[in-house]
């Protein structure tokens, strides 16, 4: 007697979020099917041109927009940026700087600085340790 395994299936949001993707601007079989684990490793593998085409040009889900512009997801929403968001529109709003932008990119700078120093004394206290 043999058993085979089912093969591990993921919704598709759950794989567009792996792929960095915004699940609606995929194609519609993608969104209306089931991703297994084999058939999401080949996308990240040899995208097809829709997923080249959606991570070069989006639009991009929020933590892209949120990584390309250097603040956090909630700096975003501070920000007034709840929608998803081209390449060029994400250019557009690096190229007019906007006050919020600004200070999210300080805060986020002075978040990532915290987390270097915790980071930094915690390593110092396990080596200190006999």
């Amino acid at each position: 007697m043999t058993s085979q395994k089912t093969p591990q299936t993921m919704k598709p949001a759950t794989a567009a979020k792996k792929l960095n993707v915004y699940l609606e601007a995929t194609p519609a079989e993608f969104q209306e099917g089931v991703v297994s684990r084999d058939e999401l490793n080949t996308l990240q593998t040899s995208p097809p041109e829709w997923l080249r085409e959606l991570r070069r040009n989006g639009p991009h889900p929020r933590q892209v927009v949120a990584a390309k512009l250097g603040v956090s997801i909630g700096g975003l929403a501070r920000g007034g940026i709840t929608e998803a968001l081209t390449t060029e529109q994400i250019e557009a709003l690096k190229a007019d700087d906007p006050e919020w932008l600004q200070q999210e990119r300080a805060t986020q700078a002075e978040v990532r600085k915290e987390t270097a120093r915790i980071k930094e004394k915690e390593a110092d206290r396990r080596q200190r340790r006999p």
